[in-house]
């Protein structure tokens, strides 16, 4: 099962930490995958869940075991001709497909072999392929 941190997150929601380079750098070296939330804004890649704050570059979001959710339709335009970042666009959809053709499902709509997000609920993990979780050291 693929073990995706959520934001950089391992034991929490929250966290002030949440998408900084340096806690996701950290994360990977655990050993975990890690979502993070990007933006495109004047030219520049950044990460952030509610706006633009860490500014990183394109090599740091091409790490094969990153996962990319792009926040603003610029960032969707310039990832769309960068096949080597693993990304995906969602809002409020059941699911979504990555631009690598993973599933990724919306809390409550699981599907086989897809990437479930928790949020508390039961998840039966002998469905989902993988799990992203703000508390992912519990999967592990």
């Amino acid at each position: 099962m693929i073990l995706i941190s959520h934001r950089g997150n391992l034991s929490g929601k929250g966290s002030a930490d949440e998408n900084n380079p340096k806690v996701v750098k950290d994360v990977l070296g655990l050993g975990y995958d890690v979502e993070v939330d990007a933006w495109y804004q004047d030219e520049k890649f950044y990460l952030g869940h509610d706006a633009p704050t860490h500014e990183v570059d394109y090599e740091f979001l091409m790490h094969p075991r990153i996962w990319v959710h792009a926040k603003n339709l610029e960032a969707v335009e310039r990832f769309k001709r960068m096949r080597s970042v693993h990304w995906f666009w969602h809002e409020s959809d059941k699911i979504c497909l990555t631009n690598f053709g993973h599933i990724w499902c919306y809390p409550g709509h699981e599907v086989r072999g897809g990437i479930a997000n928790d949020v508390g609920q039961q998840i039966d993990l002998s469905l989902v392929g993988g799990m992203c979780s703000d508390d992912i050291k519990r999967f592990a």
